[in-house]
């Protein structure tokens, strides 16, 4: 099996693994990283969310041999004290009630916001769209996003 190395949360990581090995199973089952959930593994309801390279992308997808020079960041590198406005604003409105989306969620809500610092309600729904709640909470979710882009502006 092949060797990588990856750059993930500012830290270079070595694994071994075969090449078409989902980045999911590395974070989780390689590296012990496991804030990022597995949902559905077709990339269809983002609890899997990574950034790659600043970009909100589905790991269950993403094969390890591909993401060789890309940075990696999950929800245990968006911010060292969990205190980035997104999980502030999250707290805040006491978004989560099982919890088991919020970090695909979380990470999708602040790639989208770096982005777009003063969006429109269009825009967040558009935006965390590929990110599927069992719990429905859509609309606290939104709210959220409203008060983060807030707190970033």
């Amino acid at each position: 099996m092949p060797n990588y190395t990856l750059h993930i949360n500012g830290q270079e990581k070595s694994v071994t693994a075969d090449a078409d090995t989902p980045l999911l199973w590395i974070l989780r089952d390689e590296l012990n990283m496991v804030g990022t959930k597995f949902g559905c593994g077709i990339a269809q309801c983002g609890a899997c969310t990574v950034h790659i390279d600043g970009v909100a992308t589905k790991s269950c997808q993403m094969q390890v041999s591909i993401l060789d020079d890309v940075k990696i960041t999950t929800i245990e590198g968006l911010s060292d004290d969990g205190k980035h406005p997104v999980q502030e604003a999250w707290k805040e409105i006491d978004v989560p009630q099982c919890g088991y989306c919020q970090s695909g969620q979380i990470m999708t809500a602040s790639a989208f916001l770096a982005e777009n610092k003063n969006p429109t309600t269009e825009e967040i729904r558009e935006a965390m769209h590929g990110n599927i709640c069992r719990c429905a909470s859509y609309n606290r979710i939104e709210k959220a996003v409203k008060i983060a882009a807030e707190k970033l502006s």
